[in-house]
C-alpha cells in the first residue's frame, strides 16, 4: 500500500511512519522542509515538501490513504500572535491537502484528519463520545470547531475520519515527558483541584487506531482517539508516582500555573471525560486500555 503522511516528521507521524514501513508499505512524508539527512532512509520512504507536492501533485498519485497530522502545537504561550499561528497552521494545511486531492486523478479512498477532544469543551461531570455536540467555550474548542468545519468544506468525495485525539503518552515528545518531569525531580503532585479529567491514549494505540481506521471502510466522521479508561489528574499523578517510585505530594496551585504559563494553563486545569465509542463499536482492541500498563510500558522503553 502507498500512504501519504502530512506532518510525518512529528511525534505521532514518526511512529506511524515506522509502523507502516515495518508492514512493508510505501510512505511519502510531507513537511515544510526536507530532513537534513536521509542517508539511512528506508527504501520505501520518501520525503516531499508542501511546495514540491503543490508543483508536482502527480508524485502522490496512487496513494491508498492520506493522513494529515500537520499543525502548530498548542503547547506555546497563547499570545495574540501565537493564537493566530495555531489557527492558521491548521486551516492552511487543510487547504493544502484539499488542493492536492483536487489535483489528483486517482484520489486516496480515505483521508485521516487530525483533530482533538477539545471540541467537546470542558467539564468535571460530563462524559462525551462521538455523538456529543461540539461546545465552544475556550480557545482550544474554538480552534478545533473551526478546524473540523474547514475539513468538512474542503474534503469532498472521500471517506474522511476526523481523529479527535486526547493526550498521547510517549517518551520522545508530547505532553508526557513534561508531566513526568516534576516526579523525576521529587516534586510531583496534583495540578489544581486534581479532579479534572484526563483523556489519554498510548502512542502505540493511536498509531494502531489510525491504521485500523484506514483498513475499516465502515468508519468515517469523528473518531475519539482516547483509551476507554480516562482518569482524573489526581489519579494520573498517583499512578506516575507508583510506577516510577516517586512521591506524589507537592500540589501545584492553579494560580501558580496560570502565572507561569498564562492562558495555556487551561489545558492542564480543565479537561473532559471522553470515551472511544466508535472505535470499540467497530471492534478495535486497545493494547493499553488502562493507565498502569501503559506507564509501565513507557518506563521499560
Amino acid at each position: 500500500m502507498k500512504y501519504v503522511i502530512c506532518g510525518g516528521s512529528g511525534f505521532i507521524g514518526r511512529e506511524l511512519t515506522e509502523y507502516w514501513l515495518q508492514g512493508g508499505h510505501q510512505i511519502i512524508v510531507v513537511g515544510r522542509k526536507q530532513p537534513e539527512s536521509q542517508t539511512a532512509a528506508h527504501p520505501g520512504l520518501s520525503f516531499l515538501t508542501w511546495d514540491s507536492l503543490a508543483s508536482n501533485p502527480e508524485l502522490a498519485e496512487g496513494a491508498d490513504a492520506l493522513v494529515n497530522l500537520a499543525g502548530s502545537s498548542l503547547s506555546q504561550r497563547w499570545t495574540p500572535s501565537g493564537k493566530k499561528a495555531i489557527m492558521q497552521s491548521r486551516l492552511e494545511t487543510v487547504s493544502a491537502v484539499a488542493k492536492l486531492l483536487n489535483a489528483l486523478k486517482n484520489r486516496p479512498s480515505v483521508v485521516i484528519q487530525s483533530s482533538a477532544v477539545a471540541i467537546y469543551g470542558t467539564s468535571l461531570q460530563g462524559t462525551y463520545d462521538e455523538a456529543s455536540p461540539a461546545h465552544v467555550m475556550d480557545f482550544p474548542s474554538e480552534v478545533v470547531k473551526a478546524w473540523e468545519a474547514a475539513v468538512d468544506e474542503a474534503y469532498k468525495n472521500a471517506r474522511v475520519v476526523k481523529l479527535r485525539t486526547g493526550v498521547v503518552l510517549g517518551n520522545e515528545s508530547g505532553a508526557f515527558p513534561k508531566m513526568k518531569l516534576p516526579y523525576m525531580l521529587g516534586f510531583g503532585g496534583k495540578i489544581g483541584s486534581g479532579k479534572q479529567w484526563l483523556s489519554w491514549i498510548d502512542l502505540t494505540d493511536i498509531v494502531r487506531l489510525i491504521d485500523f481506521c484506514v483498513q475499516t471502510p465502515g468508519i468515517e466522521g469523528p473518531v475519539n482517539a482516547t483509551a476507554p479508561n480516562p482518569v482524573t489528574n489526581e489519579t494520573f499523578g498517583r499512578m506516575i508516582g507508583k510506577v516510577y517510585h516517586r512521591p506524589h505530594w507537592f500540589p501545584i496551585p492553579s494560580f501558580l500555573l496560570k502565572a507561569a504559563v498564562g492562558e495555556l494553563s487551561e489545558i492542564l486545569l480543565e479537561g473532559q471525560r471522553v470515551l472511544p465509542a466508535k472505535a470499540l463499536q467497530h471492534g478495535f482492541s486497545f493494547t493499553y486500555p488502562t493507565l498502569q500498563p501503559s506507564l509501565e510500558h513507557l518506563k521499560s522503553e
